[in-house]
């Protein structure tokens, strides 16, 4: 393993520990050049099915993406940053679990929601507002009562 300080490639591990639910191992490096410490993620590689969007095209499947947007929409809300990587983590098990060659958009962004629904209703809302394209008051309330009546 490289250091991302100094490029020379003698680092040794100093600690290793399983993150993520079990999903990865995290190993704290140390470079024997230049003294610096680093962290390195450990995952399986798995095929990720190709996302089919609205307009029938077919794209590959970014797990940037779905971090991107949950951020985004949990932006300025009491969620923490693990809060957030974990429930990124649950959507990407949902689509793997799917064990299909192909996920339509909605069917991904329905896993996206059922995540930020129990992370932040509001963030929820906001998510819903841009990726079901409210036309309407009465869509964005729809959509309120949606988490209302999933406290109650």
């Amino acid at each position: 393993m490289f250091c991302p300080f100094c490029d020379n490639d003698d680092t040794r591990v100093v600690d290793s520990r399983v993150v993520e639910d079990g999903g990865a191992v995290r190993r704290r490096r140390e470079c024997e050049a230049c003294g610096k410490r680093f962290s390195t993620y450990e995952r399986a590689e798995l095929k990720m099915p190709l996302v089919v969007k609205k307009d029938g095209t077919r794209q590959a499947f970014d797990s940037k993406k779905i971090h991107g947007g949950m951020q985004k929409a949990l932006e300025k809300r009491p969620v923490s940053a693990e809060q957030l990587e974990k429930g990124v983590h649950a959507v990407l098990r949902a689509v793997q679990e799917s064990g299909e060659p192909e996920i339509a958009a909605e069917d991904l962004g329905a896993f996206v929601m059922e995540q930020l629904r129990n992370l932040d209703g509001v963030a929820y809302v906001r998510f819903a507002s841009v990726y079901r394209e409210f036309k309407d008051v009465d869509d964005f309330l729809a959509a309120v009562k949606t988490v209302v009546g999933k406290k109650e």
